[in-house]
């Protein structure tokens, strides 16, 4: 090249023309490393970039705002890593684009091994036309438009035109201070005539990333007009990708998935091919152990699949069933007058939960849930006490009864010791230890037919009694007797509080007469004995 040659007039003439066209781009210029199924070389090969179907929907349906609930392994990062590598190559302004990963780690894998590897790869005259003005371990920015495009964990401050933050469902489950710090300070960067791309797997009924994608979701479904403020919803089933097959003479698949695949069917108005239901069986067998649950979140085959909770091993899904067969889960519970009981488990530096509860008549209606973790007694106080309820009687769990030694052993007290002092006038009961979690859980089962819950109010409390389950014995490949101790075991071993007193003959008396949920509507409600409307 001479000084007075500028490098676009190196480049032949057909191939600047072709690159004006950024669909020929997306499909011709960018090389990435692909893992090839049928080779042993974990070094993997180099192809050209070509979009998958599913990627060219995407591109097509591209919004200011998208939020994409996926199955595993289908490229969007690459696509996108390559889409903003492209915008930020041919850009007429100093565009600034952004990728945010789950961690440090995964950072350094996209920016090396996508971004960076697709910009040294390209042809030698394209590089020259559009060279580095500076470089690091995690940004590119551009010397013809000062351009950049970088990967990171957060992309706070200034604006970002191209924003694209990568399994935030996951970013959401394991550090919700990192979810926070998305939601405060990177996603409002992105101007309203920029584009945001938010994609994961699912990960739990829980947090930002699952009450996004339900409310664009539900926009969809609704066919409301969106705004460049709005979230335009994309879903991505496994069944899409025509690499998800396998010999079907190779695979057992069961009766039970059969069933399982000629429902989908019916769902998704398709037929789920031999090959693919071999595809599906074989990869829960061996990355999942069998596990479906787990196959309805990396790999689902419809939308509410995804965040579907199994229910094998579940304590109470038939009652939790049948209360919603019989009505028995309202929208809302009216207040009545009535005194509120609370049923306690408290935990030991993690999370404390708490059911309240009236007895009105024969039933047993759950009005709020509440659950908190790292706070002191006295949060707990706090709280319920501003809840401006009349209170009747706190349950607590047999080890709220243990003193706690202090080192003057004057001072030593029990947590109803402290409880009764930081709620002075109110009602603690302690109740006994059960003989074995097993008993108190069949406990809870004998009482769940008198059990009403506000569904509003009981929202997280019901998550956490649906997903109250065994522990998996992966050696023997059955349930154990005990449950898994987790965040849905706080809020169970509250309810079993409950199940138990009531199982062991407490009525719960309130000294007041009220109707029943089923009761003549208009009915007033009769005060007896003393007590305030709550």
């Amino acid at each position: 090249m001479t000084s007075e040659q500028s490098p676009a007039e190196l480049i032949p003439a057909e191939l600047l023309e072709k690159i004006k066209d950024p669909v020929w781009r997306m499909s011709n210029l960018y090389k990435i490393i692909t893992k090839d199924e049928d080779s042993d070389d974990d070094e993997g090969m180099v192809v050209t970039f070509r979009p998958n179907r599913a990627q060219r929907r995407l591109i097509a349906r591209l919004h200011h705002r998208n939020i994409i609930l996926k199955a595993r392994q289908m490229g969007f990062t690459t696509l996108i890593a390559l889409l903003w590598l492209d915008t930020a190559l041919f850009s007429k302004s100093p565009i600034r684009c952004g990728i945010i990963a789950q961690d440090r780690e995964t950072a350094e894998s996209i920016f090396k091994g996508k971004i960076r590897y697709a910009y040294d790869n390209l042809p030698e005259v394209l590089r020259q036309m559009f060279p580095l003005k500076t470089e690091n371990a995690s940004e590119l920015e551009f010397s013809h438009n000062n351009a950049t495009i970088r990967v990171a964990t957060s992309m706070r401050g200034g604006t970002t035109h191209r924003l694209h933050v990568s399994e935030f469902g996951k970013i959401c489950a394991k550090t919700p201070d990192k979810a926070k710090e998305v939601i405060t300070g990177s996603i409002p960067s992105v101007p309203k005539s920029g584009i945001l791309v938010i994609e994961s797997t699912a990960e739990g009924q829980e947090g930002p990333f699952y009450e996004m994608t339900e409310r664009a979701a539900a926009q969809q479904e609704q066919g409301t007009a969106l705004t460049p403020k709005d979230y335009r919803f994309h879903f991505f089933a496994w069944w899409e990708m025509p690499e998800y097959e396998l010999d079907a003479d190779a695979v057992i698949v069961t009766d039970t998935m059969h069933r399982y695949f000629n429902d989908v069917e019916a769902r998704i108005g398709r037929e789920i091919a031999p090959e693919k239901r071999a595809w599906y069986c074989a990869t829960m067998e061996a990355d999942f152990s069998g596990d479906q649950s787990l196959m309805w979140q990396e790999y689902p085959s419809y939308r509410e699949e995804a965040f579907q909770l199994s229910t094998q091993g579940c304590y109470y899904t038939n009652q939790l069933s049948l209360a919603r067969k019989s009505g028995r889960v309202l929208t809302t519970i009216p207040r009545v007058m009535a005194p509120v009981n609370t049923f306690w488990d408290i935990g030991k530096g993690d999370m404390t939960s708490i059911w309240l509860h009236q007895r009105v008549g024969m039933e047993n209606r759950f009005i709020g849930y509440y659950e908190e973790s790292g706070e002191d007694l006295d949060h707990f106080s706090n709280y319920l006490q501003g809840l401006g309820f009349v209170f009747g009687t706190h349950y607590l769990p047999h080890e709220a009864a243990h003193k706690r030694i202090a080192e003057n052993k004057a001072a030593s007290r029990s947590i109803q010791d402290m409880m009764e002092g930081l709620m002075p006038g109110q009602r603690f009961h302690v109740v006994p230890v059960t003989p074995s979690i097993t008993a108190g859980i069949q406990s809870v089962r004998n009482v769940f037919g008198s059990c009403y819950f506000d569904e509003t109010a009981c929202r997280q409390g019901l998550k956490r009694l649906a997903t109250y389950k065994k522990e998996w014995d992966k050696r023997n490949g059955c349930f154990k007797t005990t449950p898994v101790h987790d965040d849905a075991s706080h809020g169970s071993d509250a309810f079993r509080q409950f199940g138990q007193e009531a199982d062991g003959g407490n009525q719960f008396h309130n000294g007041f007469t009220t109707p029943s949920m089923g009761g003549p509507s208009g009915q007033r409600f009769r005060r007896r004995g003393s007590g305030m409307a709550v």
